[in-house]
């Protein structure tokens, strides 16, 4: 049975992400935001349901829908990955690093930012 939970919250953070790629499918953009922007809303989720987790309030199944499922389909280190190394193939160093880096420093800030969420929230 939890294999089911993650299977279903794996499926729906996979359309999430699928449905911001969609939305920014018509823009030229050369930096990857919507892999960046899937990867911070993922963290603030993660975050938040982190923070309810710590306080008693999720029960494993919920846990493994939601902090498993949802957000490890929702995020996509291996995108990150291949968007940034091919930015570098490109020779767009200068966005691949910023990739790297802004990536790294605002996904981190989104999980302590979904955990004060959680925090000021959840009672």
């Amino acid at each position: 049975m939890p294999y089911l939970f993650v299977f279903l919250g794996g499926g729906l953070g996979s359309i999430f992400r699928y449905g911001i790629a969609r939305l920014l499918n018509p823009y030229t953009l050369t930096f990857p935001y919507a892999t960046f922007l899937a990867n911070i809303l993922s963290c603030i989720v993660l975050g938040f349901m982190v923070s309810w987790s710590l306080k008693g309030g999720l029960n494993n199944n919920v846990k493994l829908f939601f902090l498993v499922g949802f957000c490890g389909g929702f995020s996509t280190f291996s995108t990150f990955s291949n968007e940034t190394f091919q930015l570098f193939e490109a020779g767009q160093h200068g966005y691949a690093l910023a990739n790297i880096i802004v990536s790294v420093l605002l996904c981190l800030l989104a999980i302590y930012i979904g955990l004060v969420l959680g925090k000021y929230f959840i009672t």
